[in-house]
């Protein structure tokens, strides 16, 4: 923007008091009424990243706006105006003044708050949300930090980003299926963990369990790992809040743990419902209420006596022990993103500088020892997680160059103040590992991700769910390098240690069979490969749901197994079957759904039915250039499927054009040598051939085998096919002594190399 502190004339940016994943919060005067507003600014971004995704982000947002201007009721923030400026989405909100409850929180040392005060935030929000369900918009994102509490006592529910109108269930779709978290595992409904359809009584879940942390200072699973606080949401039974906090009455307990019901339809039928059964019970048992422990002033500064008596963690199931460190949603993350930030300007936070040299200042040159590391400053960790959290942003959004600049400044940083092979450190490296991975780089990465599971395994044992990452994580950057026998080794002993240390149920050890699973058919072992694939997406079923994405994933690749099987029949059935379950649960739109609808289009074209393949790529032709673009490579592969189909039906002369088409956009975006711009100039040729042009066949063929010798060399096996069609071609236009010799020198090349015939 010309001017970072000015937005249409109108709003100036004095100072920021808030930060999100997708954007910035600021205080801000509107020079226009005069009055002081809070701006919301979504994240900036290039045109460096996907594009369909910046669409679904930029659809997110006014989404918030519209659904956040539709309300007008007290319990809900005030929105007043939405607009784009120079490339920029900004929503203006009235600025509350107060804490939201996660600040409250952490102000009083996550000690409970006055049980009086619990009361009547339950009922103040109960009786906003009773308002929002009769609009039909569900929240989908209540935690502490989007509930405020205001200096006269009001509470506000913030931020519907992900709110969901009751009947909009394809925009929904497309807004919660693109990499977005949507929700936070210590306030989800069991019902959004099994990625099933939520209604209104999703929020009541949530609300039970915020209600459960503020009034006893823990959450209902203050576990130690995010996926053993989803597994006790869905199978564990939360202890009675008053095991935890004696003095609360009776009445509020019976009406959290009903909130907290697994089911759906044992909990209270609606917020009405909730908040008359909490005016009863506060009518009824005003006696057992008492007064506040102590007066707290309405600046939202709380002061207990003594901390919560926090119970032993509920008991899971074995399968869930040994995972990775978690931390609740009202944590001390929620304080990192209020930090100022110096950088004025709507984009301060993400345009990072790059870190100076590692070389701590002060080392002995003689000697090479450091000077004595200090202490880092609370504020200096803090910022630095702010920084990687941004990295981690940037990553997402596809701006993976940018992203790995974040990261290797903050790994830098973290090296000096930390050491090298402390766990922030190694975790910074460990992201500048997959940035690595993104943009190519796999031998980088794969240095990277070696030193990073070595320093792992010295400071947190060979063992250690982190450890494990990074030696996937090598396995991954193997196969990327085509060394996959290798690539196979490591998958297979990271999985014995997974299934050693976290058992065999684990989501890891899964992730980890799946990957294996995907790397036996790259070694040539598809039995195997189909076996063990099927295997694990039975074992996800059984553990998450037949319609997690998970599930679908491994289902996915099981149809591909069977495809190289040459089980074309039972592959179509399966990427069908996928296809279904990601558009009802993913979307439409979802890349998982259009992938496994290209597929099918494949196993069809493969079965002989080509008119049907041919109807299903002219419709995902249709859908991908709706959805990417035309130039997107999915849009131009489903094209080159549909060329291929048109050709098998006969229709060389539409063949010719699409392949030409997609060749010429191939070429100008991925560069004439790309294995996808020759792919589609072997279609031309094809093409060509069957239309009995062969002159100009002949020219596409060693254009391709041209092309195939500078990437794979003259003696790769795809190089000696595209001169063996190159004779063809000669034969056919009558130059038979030319043809012969070339047919004369692959025999000798392929005799040489003991290749198979073509």
């Amino acid at each position: 923007m010309a001017d970072t502190r000015l937005i249409q004339s109108r709003y100036r940016l004095l100072d920021l008091i808030g930060r999100g994943g997708m954007g910035e919060v600021w205080r801000a005067r509107d020079e226009s009424l005069g009055r002081l507003v809070a701006v919301k600014c979504l994240k900036p971004m290039g045109p460096q990243h996907d594009q369909a995704f910046t669409r679904i982000l930029r659809e997110r947002f006014r989404r918030e706006a519209r659904v956040a201007a539709s309300l007008q009721h007290r319990g809900v923030t005030v929105v007043h105006d939405f607009g784009e400026h120079e490339g920029v989405l900004y929503l203006v909100m009235e600025l509350l003044d107060g804490h939201n409850l996660s600040q409250l929180l952490e102000e009083n040392q996550q000690r409970p708050l006055p049980v009086d005060h619990v009361v009547d935030i339950a009922e103040q929000v109960a009786d906003a949300l009773g308002y929002t369900h009769r609009q039909g918009i569900v929240h989908r994102d209540l935690k502490p930090a989007n509930i405020m509490r205001l200096t006269d006592g009001t509470v506000k529910i913030c931020d519907f980003g992900i709110a969901r109108l009751g009947h909009d269930i394809n925009v929904t779709s497309r807004l919660t299926t693109t990499g977005i978290a949507m929700g936070t595992p210590h306030y989800m409904s069991p019902e959004q963990i099994g990625g099933k359809e939520v209604d209104h009584r999703s929020d009541l879940y949530s609300l039970g369990c915020v209600l459960y942390e503020i009034a006893t200072g823990v959450p209902p699973f203050d576990l130690d790992d995010a996926w053993a606080v989803l597994v006790g949401h869905r199978d564990t039974q939360p202890e009675p809040l008053r095991t935890h906090r004696a003095e609360l009455p009776g009445f509020f307990d019976r009406v959290v743990l009903d909130l907290l019901a697994k089911a759906p339809d044992e909990r209270p039928a609606d917020a009405s419902d909730l908040r008359r059964r909490i005016t009863l019970g506060r009518s009824g048992e005003h006696e057992a209420l008492g007064p506040s422990l102590l007066p707290a002033a309405l600046s939202g500064t709380y002061r207990t006596p003594e901390p919560a008596v926090r119970r032993p963690a509920p008991e899971l199931p074995d399968w869930t022990r040994n995972m990775t460190a978690g931390h609740p949603a009202a944590g001390s993350l929620n304080q990192v993103a209020r930090l100022p930030d110096p950088a004025a300007g709507l984009t301060g936070r993400w345009t990072v500088a790059r870190a100076a040299t590692a070389t701590p200042p002060g080392t002995d040159s003689s000697t090479g020892v450091p000077p004595a590391r200090p202490a880092p400053t609370p504020e200096l960790l803090a910022a630095l997680a702010g920084r990687h959290s941004s990295g981690i942003d940037l990553g997402r959004l596809g701006r993976w160059e940018e992203a790995g600049d974040v990261h290797r400044a903050v790994a830098a940083q973290r090296e000096r103040v930390l050491g090298p092979d402390h766990p922030d450190t190694l975790a910074s490296r460990h992201e500048i590992g997959l940035t690595l991975s993104r943009t190519g780089r796999a031998a980088d990465a794969l240095r990277e991700f070696g030193q990073v599971a070595a320093g792992r395994e010295r400071t947190l044992g060979p063992d250690h769910p982190q450890t494990l990452a990074a030696r996937q994580e090598t396995a991954h950057v193997l196969g990327q390098l085509g060394r996959y026998f290798e690539s196979h080794q490591v998958y297979a002993a990271v999985l014995a240690a997974r299934e050693r240390s976290m058992g065999p149920d684990h989501p890891e050890t899964l992730r980890c069979r799946h990957h294996l699973a995907l790397n036996l058919s790259r070694v040539g072992r598809p039995e195997e490969s189909w076996r063990l694939a099927r295997q694990v997406a039975d074992d996800r079923a059984r553990l998450l749901g037949a319609t997690h994405p998970d599930t679908l994933a491994t289902r996915y690749e099981v149809a591909y197994t069977l495809g190289r099987l040459g089980r074309w029949a039972e592959a179509l059935e399966t990427y069908q079957e996928v296809a279904r379950a990601r558009a009802a649960t993913l979307g439409p739109d979802h890349p998982g759904t259009l992938a496994a609808r290209y597929e099918a289009g494949i196993s069809l074209g493969r079965l002989g039915r080509s008119a049907e393949a041919l109807e299903l790529f002219r419709t995902l032709v249709a859908d991908r250039t709706r959805v990417g673009g035309p130039s997107d490579a999915e849009t131009l592969r489903a094209r080159h499927g549909l060329g291929v189909n048109l050709g098998r039906m006969g229709h060389w002369e539409e063949a010719v054009t699409e392949a030409r088409e997609v060749c010429a956009i191939r070429e100008s975006t991925l560069g004439p040598d790309h294995p996808d711009t020759v792919l589609s100039r072997r279609e031309v040729a094809v093409a060509l051939g069957w239309l009995g042009r062969w002159a100009e066949a002949l020219i596409a063929y060693r254009q391709v085998a041209e092309a195939r010798g500078r990437g794979l060399g003259p003696d790769h096996p795809e190089s000696l096919a595209a001169r063996h069609d190159e004779a063809h071609c000669l034969d056919r236009l009558g130059r038979k002594e030319e043809s012969a010799e070339l047919f004369r020198t692959l025999a000798a090349h392929r005799a040489q190399n003991a290749l198979p015939p073509h």
